[in-house]
Parts: C-alpha cells; sequence; structure tokens
C-alpha cells in the first residue's frame, strides 16, 4: 500500500488546482455562450477620469452595455505610462469580464521606453478588437500669436532651454520629441499626469505648446481655447481640413495612434471571439462611426488576429520612434 505524506497531499492539491483553473474547449464554449450575462463588467482605463482616453472608454463601456445587455463599470487606474492599469489587467482572472481598454501605440512605446517593463504586451495580453486610429496635435492657446508651425519654431529656437512644451502620454511624448529633433530645437519637456493637468500651464503661456491627444485637443479647440497647428497624420483630418499636418509643415511623419480592447491572455478563444463580435458590431454603426469621427479619428475593425499581428508590428515599429526621439528609457 502507497504511503500518503504530506507533501504528496500538497503536490497532488496543488495539481488539482491547476485542473481546475484550466479551460476545457467544452467549459469554454459554455461560458462564452453564457457571456456576459452573470457579473458585472469591468473596462480599464490607464488614464484619469476626464481625460480624452477616459471619455472614449466610458462611451463604449455604456454602448457595450446597451448592446450586451450587461453591467459595464470603467474603473480608472492611472500611471506608469499606462503600466499599473495593464499589469492589473494581465494579473485578472481570464474570463472575459475584465477588459483593458487602451491606446495600442503606448503598450507599443512602453516596451522600448522601460527598462524592465513589469508585462509583455504582445505575450501577457490577448487583442480583442482594435477600435479606431488617430493621429496627435500640437495645440497652443487661442491667446498665443503663434499661428503655425513656421512660427512656433522660430520662437522656439531663440527661447532656446528657456521654452518648454506639454505632454502627458506616450504617442504625445514621441510626436513632440520627433519634432523637437527635426527641428534642433533645445525644448525642454515637461510631463503631466493629464492634459487637463497642463491646462492651467499651456493657458498661461508657461509652456510653449502642448502635444496632445485629439479628443482632448478637439474639445478645446471647439470651446476656442486651442489654436490647432498642425496633426501628425499623413492627411488632414476631415473633422478640421484647414489645420494642416506637419509634413506639411515642413516635418515629415505619419504617426498614429490606436485604441485597442485586450485581455489576459489565458481567456478562452471562444469568449476572445464573442468579445470581438460584439465590438465590430458596435463599430459599423452610424452613431459609434460619427462619434469616433468627431473625436479625431476613423473607425478600425479587426479579427482578433490581425489586430494581435498589428501590435506585434506597431512593437517592433516603436523601437525606431523612440530611438529616433532619442527617449531615454525609465
Amino acid at each position: 500500500m502507497k504511503t500518503i505524506t504530506r507533501r504528496s497531499m500538497l503536490a497532488a492539491g496543488i495539481a488539482l488546482g491547476i485542473a481546475g483553473a484550466a479551460w476545457s474547449p467544452a467549459s469554454a464554449q459554455d461560458a462564452a455562450a453564457d457571456y456576459p450575462k452573470k457579473q458585472t463588467v469591468s473596462f480599464i482605463c490607464a488614464f484619469q477620469a476626464g481625460s480624452g482616453a477616459d471619455i472614449v472608454v466610458r462611451y463604449f463601456a455604456d454602448q457595450f452595455g446597451k448592446l450586451t445587455g450587461s453591467t459595464v463599470i470603467v474603473e480608472n487606474k492611472p500611471g506608469a505610462g499606462g503600466n499599473i492599469a495593464g499589469q492589473y489587467v494581465v494579473r485578472a482572472k481570464p474570463d472575459g469580464y475584465t477588459i483593458f481598454f487602451h491606446t495600442g501605440s503606448s503598450l507599443a512605446g512602453n516596451m522600448h521606453m522601460f527598462k524592465n517593463p513589469p508585462f509583455d504586451a504582445d505575450k501577457d495580453l490577448a487583442v480583442v478588437s482594435t477600435i479606431n486610429k488617430q493621429p496627435f496635435m500640437i495645440n497652443v492657446p487661442t491667446s498665443s500669436p503663434i499661428q503655425n508651425m513656421k512660427e512656433l519654431t522660430e520662437l522656439l529656437k531663440k527661447e532656446g532651454s528657456n521654452a518648454s512644451y506639454a505632454v502627458n502620454n506616450t504617442s504625445g511624448k514621441v510626436l513632440a520629441a520627433t519634432y523637437v529633433k527635426m527641428a534642433g530645437l533645445e525644448t525642454v519637456e515637461v510631463a503631466y499626469k493629464s492634459s487637463a493637468d497642463s491646462m492651467n500651464d499651456i493657458m498661461s503661456g508657461a509652456v510653449a505648446f502642448a502635444s496632445q491627444d485629439p479628443i482632448f485637443s478637439l474639445g478645446q479647440y471647439r470651446e476656442k481655447r486651442y489654436r490647432i497647428l498642425a496633426v501628425s497624420s499623413a492627411e488632414r483630418l476631415p473633422a478640421i481640413p484647414d489645420v494642416p499636418t506637419m509634413t506639411e509643415s515642413g516635418f515629415p511623419m505619419d504617426q498614429v495612434g490606436w485604441f485597442v480592447t485586450m485581455v489576459p491572455a489565458a481567456t478562452p478563444k471562444p469568449i476572445v471571439n464573442k468579445l470581438n463580435g460584439y465590438f465590430n458590431e458596435l463599430l459599423k454603426r452610424d452613431d459609434v462611426k460619427k462619434f469616433i469621427e468627431e473625436q479625431g479619428g476613423a473607425v478600425y475593425i479587426s479579427t482578433p488576429e490581425q489586430g494581435q499581428a498589428f501590435l506585434k508590428k506597431e512593437i517592433a515599429a516603436w523601437a525606431d520612434l523612440v530611438k529616433v526621439a532619442n527617449i531615454p528609457q525609465q
């Protein structure tokens, strides 16, 4: 008769725990069939409440809840360039009830801007759906005498290191740093937690310009607080057709951010596919398309596989972007 020791019982318990945590094909299909009726769905936002990204996340949380009949909440977990929110999702239960709604460009950039990223965006997270593509913008207050990028560049060359600019996320940081390097400027970066946090300094002229997301930028533009000097995309935006691109302004580039929804990598494929179907159904609606365009973007629909491949491509591309912008690792 085999002797049962404390150690063998412990090992057996661990094995049973691992087996219980794994998803069998049948259990995964059952979970997908019931999803998302069992519990509250959490959309994780890496930016502060009231920020441009937060507006997008809350809009889709509301639309997702109406489409699925589920209760959806938005949890804001800002900090560390999105790494705090990302790590929270990576460690969440892989059941589809914790969804990371974030900018894929920031995720890709963080893989190169941090010496030791707390997670691997490509391996530890699974893309559910892409949402949009959107350029970033160079802004000055309407009270500024600066009317275009040429005038801004001339001013910054005169000011040297006495001038500064505002950024608050990865894409804005890279756009501004790329411009500063191309123009041969000594302008100093000032980082803020959110776009809103930088408003006092922007409006007072404490910083010469801001490199910010289109949602916040267009909001301030419509309120006549901002003058948008240029956009980072290769083509002008339909929402502001009179605003030139950075390329037209003498600084060749085509930098666009993009929103993506993601879940922990171990989330069963049937649940990922069902989620993708929900988001793509929303993206095909005219009212959703109008919302995205009003926020300075364009709808970007993909399968989970296409989205994952795009993320992998973006991670590789951002290695060069970070080098071109000469951004030191954190």
